[in-house]
């Protein structure tokens, strides 16, 4: 550094100190500038930055959400319940279930209503907005349909965000049957009023995407084949049993459980009880699984 530089470094210091003192007070610690003008040859560094030279992540575009899986279907205790307050300890911007929601496969009504308080007096512990999505086990007859729809309003939905289009199809449309016109033809205007958006989430509980091979559901086929040659990725449940395809070179997941009836016998069955997290970034969606009991708040262990 030349002589010239260091000393109009240290005049402006100095200003700095006489001007500043009544508000801030003067130390003898020099300036720290903020920290995106730091580098390894900043202002008044001559060694190396004790950090490394990759970016701080920080893109107004990215976002995170949370996905949930199957509460019920064999329901485990108050797996589900847990799984709640863990999210709140995650902060995302929002949450999806991927169904079944409720024990369900009845028409009474005071049965069913109880059901969805319960469930309802769980999710609203979430501090972000909730979205369901419908299962079997959520809508299985003609009354569970009018019921939900007294409720929550359309079983299938879509919304855009940050210019990513979301899509919540219903897998009970008619109830167990599959997805019918009228809701085909609901997403693909969907589609069609978003051509360019960055990336496109699909969500359902059933896994067609799975079982058309053996049991093609026609509904399903038409909007999978509305999703080519867009970049969109596929989520289900149902199984209870994690497994991920390639399928239009982009990712269709089944997710496991979080609650729902299980034999939790590890990674390599696919079953264990999880909160998926997904991150939106310019180049798609990044993802990962986090194991329910992994998750603890700060106060894990307490030093008394």
């Amino acid at each position: 550094m030349g002589r010239f530089k260091r000393d109009l470094i240290v005049a402006l210091f100095v200003i700095s100190c006489m001007f500043g003192v009544a508000i801030t007070g003067c130390t003898q610690s020099p300036v720290v500038p903020p920290i995106e003008h730091f580098h390894a040859n900043g202002i008044g560094w001559e060694t190396p930055a004790p950090w490394t030279e990759r970016p701080i992540i920080n893109d107004p575009a990215n976002f995170q959400f949370a996905i949930m899986s199957d509460r019920t279907g064999g329901r485990r205790g108050d797996v589900f319940a847990k799984a709640v307050d863990k999210v709140n300890l995650l902060q995302p911007e929002f949450v999806i279930c991927v169904g079944d929601l409720i024990k369900g496969y009845t028409k009474d009504t005071a049965v069913l209503n109880s059901e969805y308080d319960e469930f309802d007096d769980i999710a609203n512990r979430l501090d972000m907005r909730f979205f369901r999505v419908v299962g079997n086990h959520d809508i299985s007859n003609n009354a569970m349909t009018k019921l939900y729809r007294e409720r929550y309003g359309y079983p299938y939905y879509h919304f855009v965000y940050k210019n990513v289009l979301f899509m919540v199809i219903n897998t009970e449309d008619p109830p167990s049957k599959g997805i019918s016109n009228e809701q085909v033809k609901y997403m693909s205007k969907a589609l069609a009023d978003n051509p360019d958006v960055r990336w496109t989430f699909v969500f359902m509980h059933k896994p067609f995407f799975v079982e058309e091979a053996k049991h093609p559901h026609p509904g399903w086929m038409k909007i999978e084949d509305q999703l080519k040659g867009r970049p969109h990725s596929v989520f289900a449940g149902h199984w209870h049993e994690y497994a991920k395809y390639t399928k239009h070179d982009q990712s269709y997941i089944r997710l496991a459980t979080t609650g729902g009836g299980s034999d939790l016998r590890g990674i390599e069955q696919g079953e264990f009880d999880h909160i998926m997290w997904v991150t939106m970034t310019d180049d798609g969606p990044v993802i990962a699984n986090l194991m329910v009991d992994g998750i603890h708040d700060e106060n894990i262990k307490m030093d008394e």
